[in-house]
């Protein structure tokens, strides 16, 4: 039996302070979006913080809900970060902003 090859989609974004990838995955029953600057992702609840903190990743998240998934990267941009990693804090991210707000501070933070 075929069944279709899960989607995974990418186009630049532009921001104030510059460009970035905006990256949207899909499976059956499964999805996750992301925007990766040059210092580090916005993405959804999928990423975990753990592990990219201890590599000094810049990693802020934001979360949906089932009613309201985050599938697309411009989803992200209204958003609020609920989650950040100590890289993406000390670039001044912090939770409650938008997602919007947090990809701006890490694409100064690449300058």
């Amino acid at each position: 039996m075929n069944q279709p090859l899960p989607r995974t989609t990418n186009r630049p974004m532009k921001f104030d302070h510059g460009e970035a990838i905006g990256l949207s995955h899909r499976w059956d029953q499964g999805q996750y979006c992301s925007i990766l600057t040059k210092a580090g992702i916005v993405g959804c609840g999928i990423y975990d913080l753990k592990t990219p903190a201890e590599f000094n990743q810049a990693i802020a998240i934001a979360k949906g809900t089932p009613a309201n998934p985050l599938t697309e990267p411009e989803d992200l941009l209204t958003a609020k970060i609920v989650g950040v990693t100590p890289r993406a804090e000390a670039f001044g991210i912090k939770i409650g902003m938008t997602g919007r707000e947090a990809v701006e501070l890490m694409l100064q933070a690449s300058l």
